[in-house]
């Protein structure tokens, strides 16, 4: 009896260890709102792991603090020139795609980005335009062109990206210039359109913007296609459009910053968000455009053909991709200043 009191004793003991034993933790930064976050459930329960999810509003709140150090993000989402600022800095690891099974999804034509031209530092996530979402009760025109927000017959209507290259890059191709200019001739042009503008802007938003438009608060917003979509579905009457000038490309990316205490255990998680079933889950929740080829087929038809979610090859060739300008953002700053206190 002694013997089997104590063999029951330590099994006992053996499986308090076991509940007890602390499993490895994933440290996830991305965009709020980006994410079906019950996949971040799957990822934990097949895995054998705590995620430990956390969020940002913009590119360099997240470079700021990685930069800084005192973290341990293991993945991170960043944008296009935001990938290619942190790799001249030497903050990301380099990925190795043999590890990534699912790589083979992504369609081609998302690979070789001047971001990452060799695809050794980032695994494509999600991507997009930006527009003009308008609401076609309130606009009684086409909506074709840039030009529209500068229109005086929308004063107090217009909403416009609380954002220097968000707003510059309006300007800039309004006036038929690089969104990536260095020229500060170009840029005091911008400056002066945007000035003049001011008077017409209702506000200058992020997130509380979409909620503006699907109550009508607003004719005219500077819009993510993502978005737009979403808000599309809210509200009937609004609608989205590339301008003919062009506009920006965007691409958002995963990453491994040098934070990371298990670069292993973040490939992992990054080929587990290239899966097909995963990558459709997070593009149907979040309804931006997919880079992913096979998850990308399984979409409603509607939306495989939809020219806001998958613009066509005319407004893609017309658009720019943000570049980092490195010490030039100064430059940057400094005007969007300038058109902030201008009355």
């Amino acid at each position: 009896m002694k013997k089997i009191f104590f063999l029951i004793v330590l099994l006992s003991i053996s499986f308090l260890s076991a509940c007890g034993e602390e499993k490895e933790e994933l440290h996830v930064y991305n965009w709020g709102d980006y994410i079906d976050e019950s996949v971040l459930d799957e990822f934990e329960d097949e895995y054998n792991v705590d995620v430990i999810y956390e969020t940002f509003p913009t590119n360099e709140e997240m470079y700021v603090k990685i930069k800084q150090g005192g973290t341990s993000y293991d993945v991170a989402f960043p944008s296009d020139y935001m990938i290619e600022k942190m790799i001249k800095e030497d903050l990301l690891y380099k990925i190795d795609t043999d590890n990534i099974k699912n790589y083979s999804n992504i369609s081609d034509r998302f690979k070789n980005l001047d971001l990452d031209p060799n695809n050794k530092y980032s695994v494509p996530y999600m991507w997009g335009t930006v527009g003009i979402l308008y609401n076609k009760e309130m606009v009684d025109e086409e909506v074709n062109s840039w030009d529209i927000l500068w229109d005086e017959k929308y004063e107090g209507e217009i909403l416009m990206i609380d954002s220097q290259r968000d707003s510059f890059a309006v300007a800039l191709k309004k006036l038929g210039y690089s969104l990536n200019t260095t020229d500060e001739k170009e840029l005091e042009e911008a400056k002066e359109e945007l000035i003049n503008q001011k008077d017409l802007v209702l506000a200058y938003v992020g997130d509380e913007g979409k909620d503006m438009m699907v109550r009508e608060e607003a004719a005219l917003s500077v819009q993510w296609s993502g978005d737009a979509i979403y808000l599309m579905e809210e509200n009937e009457n609004l609608e989205y459009v590339v301008p003919k000038e062009g506009s920006n490309l965007w691409y958002d990316n995963m990453v491994i910053p040098k934070t990371s205490e298990n670069k292993e255990l973040a490939e992992e998680f990054i080929d587990f968000m290239s899966r097909k079933d995963i990558a459709l889950k997070n593009t149907e929740y979040i309804g931006y455009s997919t880079p992913n080829e096979k998850a990308k087929e399984e979409l409603p038809k509607e939306l495989q053909e939809s020219k806001v979610a998958y613009p066509t090859e005319e407004e893609v060739e017309k658009s720019e991709v943000f570049l980092d300008p490195g010490e030039f953002l100064k430059v940057y700053d400094k005007l969007w200043t300038e058109v902030k206190a201008s009355n």
